[in-house]
C-alpha cells in the first residue's frame, strides 16, 4: 500500500470509530472514550503517514512527528509548512499534538462527561472531544490535499 493510500485509510477509520455509537448501557461512556482514544491514535498514525508521503522524496529513514515536525526537522518545504501550523494557535495540527502528547501521558486523553468535583461549578469547552475530532479531521483533510498538490511538483 503507498503511503497515500495507507494516510487515507487511516484518516477513514478514525472517522468510523468516531461515528460508532457507544450505545445506552452501563459501559457507553467507557466505550465513548476508548473510541476517543481510539480515533486520536489512528490520526496520529495518518499524521506519520501523511509525513513519509510528502517526504518520500527525500528518502528519510524514519518518519516520527516528533522529529520532522521539530526545529531541527528537514527543511523541506512541505515540513516547513507543517511546522509553522503546529505554533499556529487554533489550527487543526496545533489542537491536534497537544491531543496527542495527552494521549501518551498516563491521564489519557478522553474525559468522563460528568468528571466535574461536587462543589464546582463545571464550564466546558462546550464540545466533546469526539466532536472536535471530527473538526480535526475534516480540516486535515483539506490541508492533506493542499500538501499533496506541493509535494507533487517535486
Amino acid at each position: 500500500m503507498s503511503p497515500r493510500a495507507r494516510t487515507n485509510q487511516l484518516l477513514y477509520q478514525a472517522e468510523l470509530i468516531l461515528d460508532t455509537a457507544p450505545g445506552d448501557d452501563e459501559h457507553a461512556e467507557a466505550r465513548r472514550m476508548a473510541a476517543e482514544e481510539a480515533a486520536l491514535a489512528l490520526t496520529e498514525l495518518a499524521l506519520e503517514s501523511l509525513l513519509r508521503e510528502v517526504t518520500e522524496h527525500a528518502r528519510f529513514a524514519r518518519h516520527e512527528w516528533r522529529e520532522l515536525l521539530g526545529p531541527e526537522g528537514a527543511g523541506i518545504a512541505e515540513l516547513h509548512r507543517l511546522r509553522e501550523l503546529a505554533t499556529r494557535p487554533g489550527s487543526w495540527l496545533a489542537w491536534l499534538l497537544v491531543r496527542i502528547e495527552a494521549l501518551h501521558g498516563s491521564d489519557g486523553v478522553a474525559r468522563r462527561k460528568n468528571a466535574a468535583q461536587p462543589g464546582l461549578i463545571a464550564v466546558g469547552s462546550g464540545a466533546a472531544l469526539s466532536e472536535e475530532m471530527r473538526a480535526c479531521l475534516q480540516e486535515a483533510k483539506r490541508e492533506i490535499a493542499t500538501l499533496r498538490e506541493t509535494s507533487q511538483e517535486w
